[in-house]
């Protein structure tokens, strides 16, 4: 799959994911409306939604109706926008624009951005325990527990939390500890993304291990190449700014490697990434192409 047939086939799969995520984010009125609206604001701004690719994709490997695979995508965009709508307060990232648009704290208010990123975690576990996700509870409960595990202190909250000590330590993270905080921060919710399409399968351990070894590499080969956009990409196309880390004095692949040596490194994952799903044949195309597209990407 060439990268313009692959760019629509990603653009044809987010809308029908916003499509779902539309249906399932709550309209409430009264006093809940203002938090709503800022769910709404957090989960339906514009969006790759390349996670929520991987997880149809992985699941279509498998032959999972799409309306299973939909539901699984949406929650993994419900808690991808928690943790932006977290990552970006002033006591975390502190960030004032994200896709392009006012992070939810400058447009509506702190308070209301824990809130509604709180809503949004809540709804992803939701969305996964609904019979209408799967027939079987234990192919939902398994779905909850590996999202969990994705989200929590050995994934994301783990990765964030590496993070925020980075900045007072004494001395910036080295090659091994930057890896292993954005295999956490980043990459844990992608390899949970892939893998949930084996989940909703019920499939055998070595195509769920498969899966995640390739959703590992490529989620760290995505990373590397947002720290090479943080130096050679525009604002105007990020939709976020540029260069924070770098001016904070955060560690950064490209600040440890250059950008010639990140470029490299993330070509190399790219290639791992795909041999991982040498067992899959053909039909797992469009999982190699998002794999070479999280390195060919301008934001």
């Amino acid at each position: 799959m060439q990268q313009p047939e692959f760019r629509r086939t990603l653009a044809e799969a987010a809308s029908r994911v916003e499509a779902c995520l539309d249906a399932l984010l709550p309209r409430p009125a009264g006093a809940e409306e203002r938090i709503a609206a800022a769910m709404r604001h957090a989960a339906l701004g514009p969006g790759k939604r390349l996670r929520a690719f991987l997880t149809i994709a992985a699941a279509a490997l498998f032959g999972v109706p799409e309306p299973r695979a939909l539901r699984a995508a949406a929650a993994v965009e419900c808690l991808h926008a928690y943790s932006l709508v977290h990552d970006d307060l002033p006591c975390m990232d502190d960030d004032d624009l994200r896709r392009g648009l006012p992070t939810v704290h400058v447009a509506w208010d702190e308070a209301t951005a824990v809130l509604a990123g709180d809503a949004l975690h809540s709804l992803a576990f939701a969305i996964l325990a609904d019979p209408a996700t799967h027939p079987e509870g234990a192919v939902r409960a398994e779905l909850c527990r590996a999202l969990a595990d994705a989200a929590g202190v050995g994934g994301m909250v783990g990765g964030q939390a590496i993070d925020i000590a980075a900045a007072c330590a004494p001395q910036p993270l080295d090659l091994a500890a930057i890896t292993r905080l954005q295999q956490l921060k980043t990459g844990a919710l992608i390899r949970f993304a892939a893998e949930a399409g084996a989940i909703l399968a019920a499939a055998p351990a070595g195509a769920r291990a498969a899966l995640g070894a390739y959703a590992g590499a490529m989620g760290l080969a995505f990373q590397i190449h947002d720290d090479i956009l943080d130096v050679t990409g525009e604002e105007s196309v990020a939709g976020k700014r540029l260069a924070k880390d770098a001016a904070a004095g955060k560690a950064t692949f490209v600040g440890l490697l250059g950008l010639d040596g990140a470029r490299a490194h993330a070509a190399a994952l790219v290639d791992e990434a795909i041999a991982a799903l040498a067992g899959f044949g053909p039909a797992a195309d469009p999982l190699r192409a998002a794999a070479r597209f999280a390195i060919a990407r301008s934001a």
